[in-house]
């Protein structure tokens, strides 16, 4: 059956926009080297516990010192597997693990292979986004058909999206996966509506909320903005029976995790890492080494908080850091509320005065004398309350009452995530949490917020519309930026980095080591002192031999490279031939300048 010209349109606009999500998601995926998460990411992925806690007969054997590559891989159970989880992530993701475990044995190890799971799901959230919008709300098919359009872009070019597809860490697979419960819950409420629901749509909520929980345990949040829902808008008492088996029969696949795999410390952990990092923020809240970590007072979570609230929209992306002076800020403000009068006075009417049709652009153009410093970014925060007086005006105008719920649900998943790290953050006494990745769950409803903005602004009268699609084209140029500064490792928000990193120091080393061993020769590792911190640290050495763990991932696994680690060497990976007992030097990783 041939596609009817509209619909071949919508395949072939909606292909190009996956297309253009692919290419920026896999974009120099590969330029940089692994840095300490991905670390964990990979040895864990392979049941390895970072620094050998499940290696003693690798690393710590009695009668030799040495150690050799198909001794580090030999087979692991499920038992190395939830110890290595729960040593180096708190007994957290073990589904995404899983995942990636299943990629690796197919596509291997390489940097590019590891984040190759996140540049999918990621794309795969876009596409998602799409069907999302164009489902759950009742408009026109033309419409919803735009918005979803819309919606999608946004998702396309969304900065946290494209930063965490270059990362082999659970949040892109987090993102896709609540996504995909909230669109199967409201599946569920709309078959509800109409008539009883299959009961294979329960199930597949039921896995999708476990799987969720065993891929970040934040993702809480949004199954406790579905109980609020449930909460507030379901009236049908079987509804909540199965809904209420839904999430009992998932909380009981995620306590067999808990009670009798990985997870089984995570709580004790958490509590340490509260208390430890509470003692920081009082003690030495700048230079510990772990980054800013300040008491949890109300200014403190406030400043902190503030980058997170303001990088969920896109057009307010940056404007919480770029933004400075009481000044400055205060007269884009200024701006932005009588911008706002003036969209409330006269947008309504037919045929305003003609001064209205140009005081606007004046307005915000007006600005720009008075700001001392990033005069772009403040004209963007002139423009963003007119902005979200717009969307609020779209949401009560262009909704049905019917449709309101939807709008409601759509706002708690935009904030709870957010207020549930601030709640956190206090309770814990520290603001180290206070970060976007662990509510970067938001962001698909916050896009599709955005997008019912941007098609109401479409709609608009000219004197209204054009000084506010400009506004939006300056901060897309600014968007441009942030995605140059993240491509090239310099976004430390993004990639936690602003001085870029090289090529996978460990990866290589493998290469010129399997390129020069011949029978006889020696592998030396440095060795760094090991700072442990709590029980599950304890690797029962003194000293550091990840260096030589990471190296070893990359060897053939059925090497007998003779290697052990030499104690009295701080930084370079060396190579001693047996014959003559020159020693070459493989990588000198210089302290912590390789070592990311």
């Amino acid at each position: 059956m041939s596609l009817s010209p509209p619909r071949r349109t919508s395949v072939f606009i909606l292909s190009g926009i996956i297309l253009l999500a692919f290419i920026l998601r896999i974009y120099r995926s590969d330029t940089y080297g692994i840095w300490f998460d991905e670390k964990a990411t990979l040895l864990i992925s392979q049941c390895i516990a970072m620094e050998g806690a499940n290696q003693h007969d690798v690393f710590d054997k009695k009668d030799s010192p040495y150690f050799t590559p198909k001794e580090f891989w030999k087979p692991k159970t499920f038992a190395d597997f939830s110890e290595a989880v729960q040593r180096s992530d708190i007994g957290h993701s073990p589904a995404y693990y899983a995942v990636l475990w299943i990629w690796e044995e197919i596509f291997g190890l390489s940097d590019l292979s590891i984040r190759f799971p996140s540049i999918i799901f990621s794309t795969l959230t876009v596409l998602l986004v799409y069907f999302f919008a164009k489902r759950h709300f009742r408009l026109e098919p033309e419409s919803a058909t735009r918005l979803a359009f819309i919606s999608a872009f946004i998702a396309a070019i969304e900065p946290l999206f494209i930063a965490h597809s270059h990362i082999a860490r659970n949040y892109s697979m987090t993102f896709f996966l609540t996504l995909l419960s909230t669109h199967v819950f409201l599946i569920i409420m709309e078959k509800e509506q109409k008539k009883k629901a299959p009961t294979k749509l329960y199930a597949g909520y039921c896995a999708l909320i476990a799987i969720s929980i065993l891929s970040h345990y934040l993702t809480v949040t949004v199954f406790l903005c579905h109980g609020l829902y449930t909460l507030l808008y379901v009236r049908k008492w079987p509804m909540w029976y199965k809904l209420g088996a839904s999430f009992a029969v998932a909380i009981g696949f995620v306590s067999l995790w808990m009670i009798f795999g990985g997870g089984q410390s995570t709580f004790f952990t958490l509590n340490h890492q509260a208390v430890f990092y509470r003692n920081l923020a009082l003690t030495n809240p700048v230079n510990s080494g772990f980054g800013l970590i300040l008491p949890a007072t109300i200014p403190n979570v406030f400043w902190r908080s503030l980058p997170i609230w303001s990088d969920l929209v896109l057009f307010t992306n940056g404007l919480a850091t770029a933004t400075a002076g009481y000044r400055n800020v205060g007269v884009a403000l200024l701006i932005g509320l009588l911008s706002v009068f003036l969209i409330y006075r006269y947008r309504n009417q037919r045929q305003p005065p003609q001064w209205v049709k140009f005081v606007l652009p004046v307005l915000m153009l007006a600005g720009l004398a008075f700001y001392s410093i990033y005069p772009l970014q403040h004209l963007v925060l002139s423009a963003t309350l007119p902005l979200f007086y717009l969307m609020m005006v779209a949401l009560l105008e262009d909704f049905r009452t019917n449709d309101r719920p939807l709008i409601v649900f759509l706002v708690l998943l935009s904030v709870v995530p957010t207020l549930f790290l601030i709640l956190m953050a206090f309770r814990s006494g520290h603001t180290y949490g206070l970060t976007q990745r662990y509510s970067g769950f938001s962001f698909p409803y916050v896009i599709i917020l955005v997008a019912i903005l941007i098609r109401k602004l479409a709609t608009q009268k000219l004197w209204l519309s054009l000084p506010l699609t400009a506004v939006l084209i300056i901060q897309g140029g600014l968007v441009i930026q942030l995605l140059q500064r993240i491509y090239n490792d310099t976004a430390a928000k993004y990639t936690s980095f602003s001085v870029p990193r090289t090529t996978n120091p460990f990866r290589e080393s493998a290469k010129k080591i399997e390129a020069l061993y011949v029978p006889g020769d020696t592998v030396l590792y440095p060795s760094l002192k090991r700072r442990e911190y709590s029980d599950i640290d304890k690797s029962g050495r003194p000293y550091a031999i990840i260096d030589a763990q990471l190296v070893n991932i990359y060897l053939p696994k059925d090497a007998t490279y003779f290697q052990r680690i030499d104690p009295m060497e701080r930084d370079k990976i060396v190579l001693v031939k047996g014959k003559t007992g020159q020693k070459i030097t493989i990588f000198d990783l210089e302290g912590t300048k390789y070592r990311y």
